[in-house]
């Protein structure tokens, strides 16, 4: 995701794009275990839009607060 994507959307939406994407990165590593994944660096991406989601929920948060 982009970094204006991830801004125009609420926390709640954040919150279940973080869910959405953490079991995404889950079932891409049983695959990787069992050498199904055509891509391997689609891993390194998704653990970057967990930390970009984060840190924008982690923003929006504070400063509703």
């Amino acid at each position: 995701m982009k970094p204006a994507e991830i801004r125009e959307l609420s926390i709640d939406e954040i919150k279940k794009k973080l869910r959405d994407t953490r079991q995404e990165l889950v079932e891409l590593r049983v695959r990787k275990q069992a050498g199904q994944v055509e891509k391997p660096s689609e891993l390194r991406t998704l653990r970057r839009d967990i930390a970009r989601l984060e840190t924008f929920l982690k923003a929006k948060s504070t400063a509703t607060a």
